[in-house]
């Protein structure tokens, strides 16, 4: 019912930065791994409703995206 996870987008646009660099010859061993910087939290209100759980408004009012 909800989800906070890394940005889906925001790690698919690292990874063109990975190939980039991969493709420019770089060793993939000698790339440094980077952590997320881009969080999102997803609440998925359907599902709530239909297991009868209340979500405190403040969840409602953080989310950046809302299941209705």
């Amino acid at each position: 019912m909800i989800s906070y996870a890394a940005n889906i987008e925001e790690r698919f646009h690292r990874a063109a930065s990975y190939v980039d660099k991969i493709l420019k010859g770089a060793n993939s061993g000698e790339i440094p791994i980077e952590q997320p910087t881009k969080f999102q939290l997803v609440v998925n209100a359907k599902a709530a409703k239909a297991l009868g759980i209340e979500i405190p408004s403040l969840i409602f009012a953080q989310a950046d995206e809302v299941i209705e």
